[in-house]
């Protein structure tokens, strides 16, 4: 399985009650703050939706 970098680049203020939640699942706090996650399906699809608010590397 591939690992994925993910950074909360910006503020999930002002933004559907879903998308907070769906940031606060991926264990994204403050902005700035990063996680590696494993790339399952279910992660992969929970990333698509709030895109526009992270930054994704992929880990060798």
């Amino acid at each position: 399985m591939k690992k994925l970098k993910i950074t909360l680049v910006k503020s999930p203020i002002d933004r559907s009650e879903r998308q907070k939640l769906t940031v606060q699942a991926l264990g994204l706090g403050k902005t700035n703050s990063t996680k590696e996650v494993v790339a399952t399906p279910q992660v992969l699809g929970m990333i698509r939706k709030v895109d526009h608010l992270l930054k994704v590397e992929e880990i060798a």
